[in-house]
């Protein structure tokens, strides 16, 4: 019978010959993911009266929503998360400063095809991006993982979305995500496995891959998926054996049997059968997608960028998991060299990870951006969630890259959050309104 791709992956991680939509599956994830907020999980986990985690080996852990620790309270919640890690012996850690989640995670091959990841944050629908199951999930069944290394998972519901032709010049693949969401709603896929498919996919790079199931969060999605093909296995190749060189380095042991897993990556994707059964399927031809915005304060309140340019904003936010890595930098920059941003506006440039921020610097791009007036901040998820490191005063606007802009969503309930590409984020910075880049 043919499967689509969440039955396959929740068959596999349950041990099943197979599964099918709406069935109770008792999965065991890959991976498990939580960033700051292992330290409250960590709480929770302690009442139910077990000492160790069962498998460490599986735990990812990031610290990126509020680094540099903002306050002596979310210091605090670092320490406990590094003293988690060193008495559960979690060699998968990331410190202050390499970056956000997300990113790094993809930059460390710590997540690989076929594989499902489950974690405490809801934009873990991210790996779909490399043919893996992503799935956000709550801090409760996150500390029951770590005891069991097992949960109930139900198997979703497919939307099939076909995407034809090639992204013209100005268009991006966070305005289709727009797009999609404006016309399908911010509900259109309540907990359904969103599977992307067709031509069009293969002419996205892989950062443009990235962002399309990283904002399947915002359109109530259980997991995204992308096909993996052999650009991914090349990137996950290289960055397996980069990491494994640099543990070695270390002084520790390398990725066990890490040559034999760079070339079994092919046979341990999974591919959802084209005559599955779906929910329903859209077809979108990627060359009549626009520059999109988002209005406040809802990610499906959208409009082409003609129909909101001139609406002033006072900040300009460039990054997130969302459009904070170099292809971001390099739509930003095509539209700030030789430009100020306009007196009175902000434009705040965090890159996603620490590698990101390195190859930026070697590139000279980070000159570009000061030279431009912006504000470099350290990698991570800096204001987008409303901690720290660009927090907008009450009756501002902001224009960003991130990927939410209910009320509140950056730390400030009376302001407004507009959501864009890159390139308007940038072009708005300059003239202090919503502005579109061919304008520019």
């Amino acid at each position: 019978m043919a499967r689509t791709f969440a039955e396959k992956a929740l068959a596999r991680a349950a041990g099943l010959a197979d599964a099918r939509v709406g069935q109770i599956v008792d999965a065991r994830p890959d991976c498990v993911l939580s960033h700051d907020n292992t330290a409250p999980i960590w709480k929770t986990f302690k009442q139910l009266g077990v000492d160790k985690v069962r498998y460490p080996e599986r735990l990812r852990i990031t610290l990126d929503h509020a680094v540099p620790a903002p306050t002596t309270q979310h210091a605090q919640n670092h320490a406990e998360v590094r003293r988690f890690v060193a008495e559960q012996g979690v060699r998968h850690f990331w410190e202050a400063g390499r970056g956000i989640c997300h990113q790094v995670l993809s930059e460390e091959a710590a997540v690989l095809p076929g594989q499902t990841i489950v974690g405490s944050d809801s934009h873990t629908t991210h790996y779909g991006w490399l043919g893996a199951f992503g799935a956000g999930i709550g801090r409760s069944e996150v500390a029951a993982l770590w005891a069991t290394g097992e949960l109930w998972m139900r198997v979703p519901e497919t939307l099939r979305i076909t995407l034809t032709g090639h992204l013209r010049p100005g268009a991006t693949a966070k305005d289709f995500c727009l797009k999609m969401i404006g016309d399908l709603g911010q509900d259109g896929g309540l907990y359904a496995s969103i599977e992307f498919g067709g031509p069009g996919v293969a002419g996205l790079s892989l950062e443009s891959r990235m962002v399309l199931p990283n904002m399947m969060a915002e359109f109530g999605a259980k997991n995204a998926y992308l096909p993996p093909d052999a650009a991914v296995f090349d990137y996950l190749r290289a960055r397996l054996l980069a990491r494994d060189a640099r543990w070695r380095a270390e002084g520790g042991p390398g990725i066990a049997g890490v040559d034999a897993l760079c070339t079994t990556l092919e046979e341990i994707a999974l591919y959802p059968d084209p005559d599955a059964a779906v929910l329903a399927e859209h077809v979108y031809d990627l060359r009549a997608i626009e520059p999109m915005v988002a209005r406040p304060h809802r990610v499906d309140n959208v409009q082409p960028v003609s129909a909101v340019k001139g609406t002033p904003i006072q900040q300009a936010f460039l990054g997130t998991c969302t459009n904070g890595r170099l292809e971001d930098f390099e739509a930003a920059l095509a539209v700030l060299r030789g430009r100020r941003v306009a007196r009175g506006t902000r434009l705040l440039v965090i890159p996603a990870s620490s590698e990101v921020l390195a190859e930026a610097m070697r590139r000279g791009w980070i000159n570009d951006f000061i030279d431009a007036g912006a504000v470099i901040g350290v990698p991570g998820c800096g204001p987008c969630m409303g901690n720290h490191m660009g927090v907008p005063a009450i009756g501002e606007a902001t224009i960003s890259t991130a990927n939410r802009n209910f009320r509140g969503r950056m730390g400030t309930r009376d302001s407004d959050i507009y959501l864009a590409s890159p390139a308007v984020v940038a072009a708005s910075a300059i003239a202090g309104a919503i502005a579109d880049p061919a304008d520019v």
